[in-house]
């Protein structure tokens, strides 16, 4: 590859590079109510978003999407990491309430580490129902933390609780920015929608977006760490799959450790007057 090509990949890459320090606006755009907006890129370095994660299980808001809301600790917007299961059913020897207890307990270790706040539903492990009342539940969550930004699952997973996770969130998000859906507390609209990048729901899964978390790697790991199952107990060495991800996210996106996000198709719509 000559010098030329290399330095206009890197160039791509690093001007690509979206994340919660990079922005969207929407320019002269139509809105879907209770949708994010389409957007164009631009800078918010000196902004910050309150992010929160909704995830199927505990390891799912930590491995797959913790980085994102370290960022936003760091930041000092707030972070938020919900977990719609406790995860219960993951061990193969330890029987499911306390395996749930202990899942709680790691939750809650890491995201002091972080500086973040974890939150529970205790829908059944392996049954996830992506119904109305989920919906509802998770659209007065949102409206209580005032997140900007949602990481959740993306749809392309053999996993069927995180295939309903990304239907309830979708729903949810809707509901949540709706003020014609009265609930207790007023309508928040989410701004971005991110899905995140997991081994588990790879099929379709395409990045657009990398956010540069050199800044709090090490510590996002650390509080990964407080999961058992981190280091490989259930059989995947989630420890060294993440740790190793960061950096080759990094590489392709000019930082020394990231994270890619897939966005929806609604916020990669730009709206511009000129080349």
């Amino acid at each position: 590859m000559s010098s030329t090509t290399r330095r206009s990949i890197l160039k791509m890459a690093g001007a690509s590079a979206a994340a919660l320090s990079i922005g969207t606006r929407a320019l002269h755009a139509s809105q879907m109510p209770g949708r994010p907006s389409a957007e164009a890129t631009e800078s918010r370095v000196n902004k910050s978003s309150n992010v929160m994660a909704i995830a199927a299980h505990p390891g799912d808001a930590f491995f797959a999407m913790g980085a994102p809301v370290a960022m936003a600790a760091q930041s000092g917007a707030k972070g938020f990491l919900l977990s719609l299961t406790l995860g219960e059913k993951g061990s193969l020897t330890i029987p499911p309430a306390q395996y749930g207890v202990f899942q709680r307990e790691a939750a809650e270790k890491a995201a002091s580490v972080m500086n973040a706040e974890a939150l529970f539903f205790e829908y059944p492990d392996g049954e996830l129902p992506a119904n109305e009342e989920a919906k509802f539940t998770v659209c007065d969550l949102i409206r209580q933390y005032k997140p900007s930004t949602v990481v959740t699952h993306w749809k392309g997973s053999w996993h069927k609780d995180h295939r309903a996770c990304y239907d309830i969130v979708q729903d949810a998000v809707f509901y949540a920015g709706l003020a014609s859906i009265i609930r207790k507390l007023p309508a928040h609209e989410v701004k971005e929608i991110l899905f995140s990048d997991n081994w588990e729901d790879a099929e379709g899964f395409v990045s657009d977006t990398y956010l540069d978390i050199t800044p709090v790697c090490d510590r996002w790991l650390q509080a990964c760490s407080a999961f058992p199952m981190w280091r490989g107990e259930n059989g995947f060495r989630y420890n060294d799959y993440y740790a190793s991800r960061a950096v080759t996210c990094g590489c392709v996106s000019n930082f020394k450790q990231a994270v890619a996000f897939m966005s929806p198709a609604d916020q990669r719509v730009r709206h511009i007057r000129s080349l």
